[in-house]
C-alpha cells in the first residue's frame, strides 16, 4: 500500500547539526529504497526560507511548542492533511489527528534539565503530550529507547541507530582554520551546551599542553549555554595553552570535513549523547576518537575508540595523548574505526524506519480518537 509521510524538515534551516545530518540522511536513504514513501516536507516557522514543496506550519515557534505543551491547539491536521504518519525529526510532532512518529534524539531535556538550552526544555511538555496521545517514538539507540521507556512510561519505541557518513571529499588546497598556523590539534564539535563537557576538555588540554606544548584545541560549534563555563575554564590555562584554544562558530561543510580530515584526534567529552555521528565522521576520515562513556558512546563506538569517565579530566588528557603519541595504538584505532563505521547504513535505516511508518499506519492505539 502506497505510504505518505509528512515529515519536519525543520533542522535543515540554519546551521546544519547532528540532527540537520540525521534528517538529511534520511531523506536521502528513504528516496534510494525499492518502493519509496511520499514524503511532504514541513517546518514550523512563520518567516524561515524555504525550500519549493515544503510545508509551513504557519505559527510562532515559541508560543505555539507553550500552547502544545497544554493542549492540542493549533491542530496541523489542515495543513497536513492526506498524510499516512507524521514524523517529528526534532522532539516534537504536531497534534494532528495522525499516526505520528517522534525522534527522541537523547533524554537529556528531561534526566539532565539544567544541560540543555531554555528552549529545549520547552519540548518537554509537548513530547509528553505527544506520547500520551499514542505517538510512537523513535531513538537513535538502544540506550535512549530504555530511558523512554522508563522516563515516558511507554512500550511504543523503537531503536534505529542512524547511518554513518558517507566519504568527504576535501579539496587538499582548502586552507586550514585561521590562528592554527600550521599547529596540530585535537577537535571537538558540538553546540556550546553543558552536555558537551567541552569546559572539562579544555581542562585536559591545559593537563596536555606541558607535554605537547605544540598542540592547539579546536571547538567548533554554535553559540551556546556553556560559552562562560569554557571562558572560565581557559582562563584558568596557562597563558601559552590558553593562546592555543581556538573556538570557531559552526563551519561549512567542506571546510568542517577539512578542519576533521587534519585533526590528531577527535575529543567527545559529552556528559550525554544519544548517538554520536561525530565519532562516525571521524573514524571514516581515519582519525582516532577519544570519547566519554556516557550515555550511548559505548554502544556505538564499540572498540573503536578509547573512553573515559566525562568527569575525570586526567583520564581524558592521558587518552588523547595516547591517541595522538602511540603510533601503534593509533593505528589499532584507525583500522579498528574503519571497521565499526562500516557496520551503520543509511540505507538500513530507512528501511527500517519505513518498517516503523508501517507499524505506526496499522496500530489502533494511535488511531484519531
Amino acid at each position: 500500500m502506497p505510504l505518505t509521510v509528512a515529515i519536519d524538515t525543520g533542522p535543515l534551516v540554519g546551521p546544519r547539526t547532528g540532527i540537520g545530518q540525521f534528517v538529511t540522511s534520511l531523506l536521502e536513504g528513504l528516496s534510494r529504497v525499492a518502493d519509496p514513501p511520499t514524503l511532504r516536507p514541513y517546518v514550523l516557522s512563520f518567516r524561515a526560507a524555504l525550500p519549493a514543496g515544503t510545508r509551513r506550519l504557519p505559527y510562532p515557534a515559541r508560543l505555539t511548542l507553550q500552547a502544545w505543551g497544554r493542549s492540542d491547539r493549533p491542530s496541523a491536521g489542515r495543513s497536513l492533511r492526506g498524510a499516512d504518519v507524521v514524523h517529528g525529526t526534532n522532539f516534537v510532532v504536531p497534534p494532528a489527528g495522525l499516526p505520528s512518529v517522534i525522534t527522541v534524539h537523547d533524554c537529556s531535556l528531561v534526566t539532565h534539565p539544567t544541560l540543555v538550552d531554555p528552549v529545549v526544555r520547552l519540548f518537554v511538555p509537548v513530547l509528553r503530550r505527544a506520547v500520551a496521545r499514542g505517538a510512537w517514538v523513535h531513538t537513535p539507540s538502544a540506550y535512549v529507547a530504555g530511558q523512554v521507556r522508563e522516563v515516558f512510561g511507554t512500550d511504543r519505541v523503537r531503536a534505529i541507530h542512524h547511518g554513518a557518513p558517507p566519504a568527504a571529499q576535501v579539496d587538499a588546497s582548502m586552507p586550514t582554520l585561521p590562528g592554527l598556523d600550521g599547529r596540530p590539534y585535537v577537535l571537538a564539535v558540538g553546540t556550546r551546551e553543558p552536555r558537551k563537557n567541552h569546559a572539562r576538555l579544555v581542562e585536559a588540554f591545559g593537563l596536555l599542553h606541558d607535554e605537547q606544548p605544540e598542540l592547539a584545541l579546536v571547538l567548533v560549534g554554535s553559540p551556546g549555554p556553556a560559552q562562560g563555563a569554557i571562558d572560565a575554564a581557559i582562563a584558568s590555562l596557562s597563558h601559552d595553552a590558553a593562546s592555543q584554544v581556538l573556538i570557531t562558530d559552526w563551519l561549512p561543510e567542506q571546510q568542517r570535513n577539512a578542519a576533521l580530515q587534519r585533526a590528531e584526534a577527535l575529543a567527545y567529552p559529552s556528559l550525554d549523547e544519544g548517538f554520536g555521528l561525530p565519532m562516525l565522521e571521524a573514524m571514516r576520515a581515519g582519525v582516532p576518537v577519544v570519547a566519554s562513556t556516557a550515555g550511548a558512546l559505548a554502544e556505538v563506538a564499540g572498540d573503536a575508540a578509547l573512553l573515559v569517565a566525562p568527569d575525570d579530566a586526567a583520564a581524558l588528557a592521558d587518552a588523547l595523548r595516547v591517541a595522538i603519541t602511540d603510533s601503534a595504538e593509533r593505528a589499532a584505532l584507525v583500522e579498528r574505526g574503519h571497521d565499526r563505521v562500516g557496520t551503520f547504513s543509511w540505507d538500513e535505516t530507512a528501511r527500517a524506519m519505513i518498517e516503523l511508518y508501517q507499524t505506526v499506519r496499522a496500530d489502533d492505539r494511535v488511531r484519531p480518537r
